[in-house]
């Protein structure tokens, strides 16, 4: 069987390659710009402008004096080579290209005059600046751009000791020598420095991972834990409540309409348990596979089944509710409207048995919002509370569910000993409020 020929990735043009290399490594961050403290961000700048100073007064004096250029060259020459220091602290690739070619406008400038035992084609202090530069350039760009411009300063040396053989000095060498040596100790702490950061930032994404695979242990435990006691006893409660009509003889009509209810309302509970468990056991929020809901959540609709197995239970309690019912509410709104009476009604049962209850629940169209309501009397006084101590965590879980909306939340007691619910769910969309 013939193989087809592997087609051969297309190599760059030399000019993209002379543009990739010589294109700076990232944006214009100023050196020493991620530190939190001011005075350590100011070094970069006061040391430039210190040596600045210095190279124009030095350049400037010597290249007229000990070289004997025009001073007007000799200033000009001094400020295209000094001034671009300070541009190195943001743009340091930039900076080397002016000076650089600067150096060699100089370097050719000198031709016009005698050099004789004098540095060329570099003098001095172009070494020096021309060192400061390589250093900011070693600490901001890739490799492969210092190898180029090592090798281009080092083709410009040569071609210029061969334009001038009789002025070149073994100091272009130990130049050359000492941009080398500049450029490879720059680039390692650079490297050294993105190895450093890199190394930070994958300690941060290992410690989030560790975080969060704590996180998904402790739900799964608290998953099992549910299944195991919370789900078995529900379980349990359900098959009783069935089986009881059948299991006791002469049973009151009314007993077995309470056995049922109580069969109901445990399979509900069942339901809203292993929803729960889905959504502990899975790493999305909604614990289904994809993160799609088998069964809708509870929402408005279903408060006035909630109010009758209230109850049923014993609880006198009187709803209000617009009718028709809204449409399209936010499903965040609708589940916490719903939640926020479930856990009002709850409270009622085990604080306040017997109490006389109000639920309202309105929408609120000058605001834009869902008002839930559930006012309770004070308790008879002949029936003793199912619990007389709580752990608040049913008003804590209210205050989270309104703050998820943006809404808010009035509980307190009432001077008449009872108990006073009130949230607004505000509408999260900028849409138009639910038609009635």
């Amino acid at each position: 069987m013939s193989q087809s020929p592997r087609t051969a990735a297309p190599r760059p043009s030399p000019l993209a390659f002379v543009r990739d290399v010589f294109t700076p490594a990232g944006p214009p961050t100023p050196l020493l710009g991620r530190s939190r403290r001011r005075f350590v961000r100011a070094v970069a700048y006061v040391l430039t402008g210190a040596v600045t100073v210095m190279l124009l007064g030095t350049t400037a004096t010597v290249l007229s004096e000990n070289y004997g250029l025009q001073s007007d060259i000799a200033l000009v020459l001094a400020l295209l080579q000094a001034v671009p220091v300070l541009l190195a602290v943001r743009r340091p690739l930039l900076a080397w290209a002016i000076v650089f070619t600067a150096d060699v406008a100089g370097a050719l400038a000198l031709l016009s005059v005698p050099t004789e035992g004098r540095p060329w084609p570099w003098p001095p202090m172009e070494i020096i600046g021309m060192l400061l530069l390589l250093l900011l350039l070693g600490l901001r760009e890739r490799r492969r751009t210092l190898v180029a411009v090592w090798t281009l300063t080092a083709v410009v040396t040569v071609a210029l000791a061969f334009v001038a053989p009789g002025r070149s000095s073994l100091i272009s060498v130990t130049a050359l020598v000492l941009d080398g040596v500049v450029l490879v100790v720059g680039g390692a702490l650079r490297e050294r420095g993105d190895a450093r950061r890199a190394l930070a930032e994958q300690e941060t994404i290992s410690e989030a991972e560790r975080a969060r695979r704590t996180l998904l242990e402790e739900r799964t435990r608290i998953a099992r834990e549910l299944h195991d006691v919370v789900a078995h006893h529900m379980s349990v409660i359900t098959v009783q409540a069935d089986s009881a009509p059948y299991r006791l003889t002469g049973l009151p009509p009314e007993a077995r309409e309470e056995f049922a209810t109580i069969a109901a309302t445990a399979r509900e509970s069942l339901t809203e348990m292993r929803r729960l468990l889905g959504v502990l056991r899975s790493e999305d929020a909604s614990g289904e596979a994809g993160g799609v809901e088998r069964a809708p959540q509870p929402g408005v609709e279903r408060i006035p089944q909630l109010v009758e197995a209230t109850v049923r239970a014993g609880l006198p309690v009187k709803l209000a509710m617009p009718d028709p019912l809204p449409d399209a509410l936010p499903q965040t709104v609708d589940l916490s409207a719903y939640r926020i009476a479930q856990e009002a009604l709850a409270n009622v049962v085990r604080h306040a048995p017997g109490a006389a209850t109000r639920v309202s629940v309105s929408v609120d169209r000058d605001r834009g919002g869902l008002m839930v309501l559930v006012v309770n009397s004070a308790p008879e006084a002949e029936t003793p509370p199912l619990e007389t101590s709580g752990t608040g965590h049913g008003l804590v879980g209210m205050r989270e569910r309104v703050r998820l909306v943006g809404g808010t939340l009035d509980t307190g007691p009432l001077p008449d000993g009872g108990f006073r619910v009130a949230a607004r769910l505000p509408f999260t969309t900028e849409e138009e409020l639910p038609t009635a």
